[in-house]
């Protein structure tokens, strides 16, 4: 046995014993595609595993989440900071290898996934960053930007209409530096895939503009470096591998679906290791296996220092460049809360046009900000007019048309925040989050600064109809944690919504109304709190609490100055983003919401759900328990109670 393919069992056998102990995983996805992962590792990954965070390694990323042990065991062999006894305990808690590849808690590792699609989409989105920043960067000479992105997916990931959204926008892009092995063993968990999909993959991605290469036999390395090497040499298309492959490769349950998600057993283990040839004790690697860490260690320093040095060189041609790059990957911003320019605003505005007004300042002030939206930029108003559309002719640019595939943007912003270095927002209609929602959930999960701009909130849409009307959407995308959901009154809350997203290290959504609204003069920069006093009664202890965000304030400010004649002293509070306001010391809360008034109004033209902790006991909620309906928004808003009127009938209610 040589020493490849010596090394090739070792990760099989590692994947198959960790899933054992576990008595939990994926054996039958290491175990068929142990080769893949070896040639990419072993022939044409550039990385070096004493600094995972290289920043011109080559990205590999596994989209089958699933067969995790594949990775861990990969990333065991050559070399990272991945230890036998992290494999011992996978997927055990608060271990390095948990169940799914997860996002800087892994070395190694460059995105979370598991959801099936998603990783695809997030390789997508690491070639987009890799292109921009080459083309922003190099120079004759100075490859500063220079690296492949390579990923791993399954049948399953072909099944998800991700996987479409986002192999097509990549064959538009000419992404040619993103290579993607299909891992086409023709099972799934409900049996052989014919039994629900019976597409021709290739031709498809042939039609979407990609390469396609075909490997007859999975094992055959040399067919895999060929295919690789000619994935490489076509500068012009990204390239799928197809990859015919066995799942469950060696142990008898080889080419069936009972080796998909279930351990084999110790008795299939121990029949798997006879077929292998493998001798070796549980969790024990031959000390040939155990040099290939040595070497890669040594090799991944080389390409690094090279680099270096080639950097050093680069910052003496080009040392305004080099000062721009180093921040750009740094994540530097220049002081945003002080930037009196960001709070001027000629005119009032719907949300919608106070965020392009922003957005356009902001341009001047982040070069690294790049984003765009599904086929709707001229209505969210979410273009840079100072910048260039990136293309295959200009991948500079850093305004994205990222076509009408919502699910596909976000996940794909995910990959471009994850690669580093860049800023990065993606729009769509509120209503439209829905589709984006398993990509929001994992932004959130790794903690990435994804910005999300969602225009039309609301009944407010008016003439589109119930279909449009976003009205549970705040409360879905406020029950995800560490998701912040700044939905802001006017011009200058906006402005705070844009500065929290820019400066936390977390997502943000911005929920913007199509419809102008009234400016308010105490609001700004305590807006960044999430919650504040924006017209405070005169009484030290106000007789009622009137709390809303986004167009809902403009209600609660008129129904103060009429409940102020009928003897009602009220308190307006504006609430642009829960999750901020919440994050504020208790003493402030309290001077805000006092607990001991408990005579509140909370108005917002969506589900109540996110209310109930403001109003009370005593309180009252005006909000939506039903779909909305096609007409003028000013109809809508009075037919489902959002009126002065209303306000202030539910606080004389409540002051009683």
């Amino acid at each position: 046995m040589n020493n490849a393919q010596e090394t090739i069992n070792a990760i099989r056998i590692l994947s198959a014993e960790a899933i054992q102990k576990a008595n939990s995983g994926h054996p039958g996805l290491p175990l068929g595609a142990a080769p893949i992962g070896y040639t990419i590792f072993a022939d044409f990954l550039k990385f070096n595993p004493k600094n995972p965070n290289f920043e011109n390694r080559d990205r590999f990323v596994l989209s089958a989440g699933h067969g995790s042990m594949l990775q861990y065991a990969l990333l065991h062999v050559f070399g990272y900071d991945v230890t036998i006894e992290d494999i011992k305990n996978f997927r055990q808690l608060g271990s390095k290898t948990p169940g799914h590849p997860e996002y800087k808690h892994t070395p190694g590792v460059e995105t979370t996934t598991g959801p099936l699609g998603q990783g695809i989409a997030n390789a997508v989105g690491m070639a987009i960053a890799e292109a921009h920043l080459a083309a922003t960067f190099n120079r004759e000479g100075f490859p500063v930007v220079d690296h492949y992105t390579y990923a791993l997916c399954g049948d399953g990931c072909m099944q998800e209409g991700i996987e479409y959204e986002a192999a097509s926008l990549a064959g538009t892009l000419k992404l040619g530096k993103l290579i993607v092995f299909y891992d086409d063993n023709e099972i799934t968990i409900e049996g052989n895939t014919d039994v629900a999909f019976t597409e021709d993959v290739a031709a498809r991605h042939k039609a979407q503009g990609w390469q396609v290469i075909d490997v007859k036999d999975g094992n055959d390395l040399n067919a895999l470096k060929k295919a690789v090497k000619k994935a490489k040499a076509e500068t012009t298309k990204p390239s799928l591998i197809i990859c015919h492959t066995t799942i469950g490769y060696g142990s008898p349950l080889a080419g069936t679906h009972d080796c998909h998600g279930a351990p084999l057993g110790e008795e299939n283990l121990a029949k798997t290791k006879q077929a292998l040839g493998w001798t070796c004790e549980p969790f024990e690697l031959p000390d040939s296996v155990k040099s290939v860490a040595r070497s890669y260690k040594i090799k991944g320093g080389k390409i690094e220092r090279a680099w270096d040095a080639m950097f050093e060189e680069y910052e003496k041609a080009y040392p305004e460049l080099a000062a721009q790059y180093k921040d750009w990957m740094a994540g530097k911003l220049p002081d945003l809360v002080n930037n009196e320019d960001l709070w001027q605003f000629p005119k009032a505005d719907a949300t919608r046009g106070s965020s392009f007004t922003v957005l356009n300042k902001l341009a001047a002030l982040v070069p690294n900000l790049i984003g765009g939206s599904a086929d709707l930029a001229p209505s969210n108003k979410s273009n840079m007019k100072s910048r260039e559309y990136l293309s295959p002719d200009n991948m500079a640019g850093s305004n994205i048309h990222f076509g009408i595939r919502e699910h596909a943007m976000a996940a794909i912003t995910n990959g471009m925040l994850v690669h580093g270095g860049l800023r990065c927002y993606c729009a769509t209609f509120f209503v439209f989050s829905d589709y984006m929602k398993n990509a929001m959930r994992l932004a959130a999960m790794m903690n990435v600064p994804a910005i999300y701009i969602l225009t039309h909130d609301s009944i407010g849409v008016g003439e589109d109809g119930c279909t449009h009307e976003p009205v549970e959407q705040l409360v879905g995308l406020r029950s995800i944690p560490n998701m912040k959901v700044f939905r802001p009154c006017d011009n200058k809350e906006t402005t705070a919504a844009w500065i929290t997203a820019l400066t936390t290290q977390s997502p943000t959504c911005l929920v913007l109304t199509r419809q102008t609204l009234a400016q308010n003069e105490n609001s700004g920069v305590n807006a960044l709190k999430g919650g504040y006093i924006l017209s405070d009664s005169e009484k030290a202890t106000p007789d009622c609490l009137l709390i809303a965000s986004g167009s809902e304030v403009e209600l609660c400010v008129k129904a103060q100055a009429e409940l102020k004649a009928q003897g009602v002293d009220a308190r307006v509070v504006s609430m642009p983003c829960m999750e901020l306001f919440e994050a504020q010391p208790a003493k402030y809360k309290e001077s805000v919401i006092p607990s001991k008034v408990r005579a509140r109004v909370c108005v917002e033209a969506g589900s109540a759900y996110s209310w109930y902790k403001y109003a009370g006991l005593d309180g009252e909620i005006i909000s939506m328990d039903t779909f909305g309906a096609s007409g003028p928004a000013k109809l809508l808003f009075e037919k489902y109670g959002f009126t002065v009127e209303n306000v202030v009938e539910k606080a004389l209610k409540v002051t009683k």
